[in-house]
């Protein structure tokens, strides 16, 4: 669905399933009588806002949606006011499968893994005003989907949202929505970061979320992206320029005309928060960037990899031909964003919950 295709029929149904129709049901939404707003709503009555919300109580994993039959996802719109969103685990189920296709902490999913969640103006994914995370990949599934939050903080979880899906017919060939999490904290030296490993089957590799943490001085972004297609082994059949090149910037993302990082974002990339040292026991900038390959997808028959290096420059020289690249040993996050065949293949294991959270 898009521009080109609004005045034309469509074959599906739209449902969607909210706190006030957890099943998604024709003609069953606003009929909840208890709820996070059973008290504000007060003699309103049924219909008048009486469950906008759920509560996670800590340990728990709620299920968000639990869908039979074919369909596709077609927008998820969550938020909560918490800060430390890696400690909510979104998963996501495709068919008849007992292990998730989708694990990721509940704001890298939305690229928002820091603690300063900026604006973002991308085409799948959108975060508004104040902490609304928006996400419009369309994930098809033939059988069956189920979508569950997992609270691992130690506190009640307290958040609001929908996801608007379309029941319609889906065909054999169809390659599934997967999301993986990884985060090294340092980088050992001149090891390279793996965003995507392991990954057996057909399919289209279709973005890059990450957040950098910069244990050095100096310029961070040299590093090559790699992706090793098919039977690449010892080198890949893509090699990128460097760092900033692959998420679509250029020269250190400086201003145009000041010596400075500058923020941004588009349909297709961003670098919408740039953290800055500030106060007392702060250290290191952190960055959030992402690169969506919308229309320009690496595909793959058999396997996929994808790498990054951690590259930056010696001290700056009077004569800059004697500086040297300096491998570095820095704190990085990702989330790889592909399509592929349901083949059996389970997901490279999350790090766990003491390696995910950033101080």
């Amino acid at each position: 669905m898009n521009l080109d295709t609004l005045y034309t029929q469509s074959p599906g149904k739209s449902r969607a399933i909210t706190p006030e129709n957890f099943t998604g049901e024709t003609g069953k939404g606003g009929m909840a009588e208890t709820g996070t707003g059973l008290y504000p709503s007060g003699s309103l009555g049924k219909g008048w806002k009486i469950s906008p919300s759920v509560k996670i109580e800590a340990g728990e994993t709620f299920v968000l949606a639990d869908i039979k039959g074919s369909g596709v996802i077609r927008h998820i719109w969550m938020t909560t006011l918490e800060e430390e969103l890696r400690s909510y685990i979104i998963r996501f189920y495709w068919d008849d499968q007992s292990f998730p296709s989708v694990e990721c902490p509940l704001g890298d999913f939305f690229a928002s893994g820091l603690r300063t969640v900026g604006q973002i103006n991308s085409l799948p994914v959108c975060v508004n005003p104040k902490r609304a995370f928006n996400c419009f990949w369309l994930m098809p599934f033939q059988k069956g989907c189920r979508i569950t939050l997992e609270n691992r903080s130690q506190e009640e979880l307290i958040t609001y949202y929908q996801i608007d899906y379309t029941e319609e017919p889906v065909s054999d060939d169809v390659l599934y929505f997967h999301a993986n999490f990884n985060r090294v904290n340092p980088l050992p030296y001149k090891d390279v970061y793996w965003i995507l490993d392991g990954i057996k089957g057909r399919g289209k590799y279709v973005g890059t979320y990450m957040t950098w943490g910069v244990n050095n001085s100096g310029w961070w972004g040299e590093g090559e992206m790699k992706a090793f297609i098919d039977d690449d082994e010892k080198y890949p059949t893509i090699c990128g320029t460097g760092t900033e090149d692959y998420f679509l910037g250029s020269y250190n993302f400086e201003k145009f005309d000041r010596h400075e990082y500058q923020e941004f974002n588009g349909p297709y990339s961003g670098l919408p928060v740039i953290e800055y040292p500030d106060g007392v026991y702060q250290s290191q900038m952190r960055f959030s960037m992402y690169r969506w390959h919308i229309t320009d997808p690496i595909l793959f028959d058999r396997s996929l990899k994808i790498s990054i290096q951690a590259l930056g420059w010696t001290n700056w020289h009077k004569d800059q031909e004697h500086r040297r690249y300096l491998p570095l040993q820095d704190d990085l996050s990702s989330v790889a964003f592909w399509y592929q065949n349901l083949n059996g293949s389970k997901l490279r294991e999350m790090p766990d919950d003491v390696a995910r959270i950033i101080n």
